[in-house]
């Protein structure tokens, strides 16, 4: 008996890990702080003088709620269930191979821009190289299988060069990353040491109360270093929404050149969702005509999002998230301008 129960600690430290990372993942100060801000706003909107910010705020509530807990569980599956090398192995080299491994796995994932947050630094936290994230993040929200048909039901066959550029422009900058990391002009990636021949052939045994536990502790760890982000942009896009008239978007987003750049420095602050922006990206098609305004609507939203830039500078570096608009808004704006001149 005495050999048994030094036998059963023996296993205690793994078990003590997990309750000392359960105490590790409580919610953090930051989600804290803002989510009781976002709650008393939330509250104070049901006051009949800020009805308008109310609506928004409950509207965008019921457009982005699920991606949310959809990103933030996925990544805690994948924190439990895969392998530090499985991840490596696919996205942590500096191979152009592994930018097309990244666009793959976006492809086939089903959740909008922030919803994909969550999962992206789950990948970078697993050993994703930062080319691979950068790829990742620009080529999820658009060129996944719900928004692609989303896209096709609003534009048509047309839809597809939407697709078809997002991936470009994913790769592109995900090429270019790559050239920054080896001169040192940015972070550089993790280093993890794998068997090059690591095989992932079978999941570790499975215990549904470990599972359930173990994603769980994921998923808390992710919603502290991305859901306060997350808050603050939902906010001022709420805010934007409710006091903002529709119509200005409309007046304003022409098919020239400074249409163009208006539709991006809106776009930076207004987008919330996949999903969400678009039915607001065919409105500016029907209203303007041209494609190039709600391309540069949706993918400009990603590349300039504010709570993306602010999740990479926090979790990445600031290097990474400064350059990522600087190499990517010239390539969404030529593209915008390719689409209005010839379509």
């Amino acid at each position: 008996m005495e050999h048994k129960h030094r036998h059963e600690h023996d296993h205690e430290p793994a078990c003590a890990t997990c309750e000392a990372g359960a105490g590790s993942v409580q919610l953090g100060k930051k989600l804290k702080t803002v989510g009781l801000i976002f709650l008393i706003i939330l509250a104070a909107s049901f006051h009949p003088i800020l009805t308008p910010l109310n609506k928004s705020l409950i509207g965008f509530i019921k457009v982005i709620w699920w991606a949310v807990l959809l990103g933030l569980l996925i990544g805690g599956l994948i924190d439990h269930f895969v392998p530090d090398d499985f991840i490596f192995k696919y996205l942590g080299g500096k191979r152009k191979r592994n930018l097309f491994f990244a666009v793959i796995a976006g492809f086939l994932l089903s959740a909008c821009s922030h919803g994909i947050l969550a999962i992206a630094m789950q990948l970078h936290k697993k050993g994703a190289s930062i080319p691979a994230v950068i790829t990742f993040l620009l080529a999820t929200p658009w060129a996944n299988l719900p928004v692609t048909i989303l896209l096709f039901g609003f534009f048509g066959w047309k839809a597809f060069l939407f697709i078809l550029a997002a991936m470009i422009i994913a790769l592109i900058t995900g090429g270019i990353f790559i050239l920054l990391e080896k001169v040192g002009w940015i972070e550089q990636s993790k280093h993890i040491d794998f068997k090059p021949d690591y095989q992932w052939t079978a999941i570790k045994k499975f215990s549904l109360k470990k599972a359930i536990k173990g994603t769980f502790r994921g998923a808390v760890s992710l919603a502290n270093m991305v859901l306060w982000w997350i808050l603050i942009g939902f906010l001022l896009a709420a805010v934007i929404g409710a006091y903002v008239p529709g119509h200005i978007f409309m007046n304003y987003f022409g098919p020239d050149i400074w249409g163009l750049l208006l539709t991006l420095a809106f776009a930076t602050v207004i987008e919330v969702c996949s999903e969400g922006s678009a039915p607001i990206a065919f409105e500016i098609f029907s209203k303007v005509g041209t494609l190039g305004n709600p391309f540069i609507f949706l993918m400009a939203g990603v590349a300039t999002d504010y709570t993306e830039i602010g999740l990479l500078w926090t979790n990445i570096g600031k290097r990474t998230a400064l350059w990522l608009p600087v190499i990517t808004v010239p390539q969404i704006v030529a593209v915008a301008l390719l689409f209005n001149w010839f379509l």
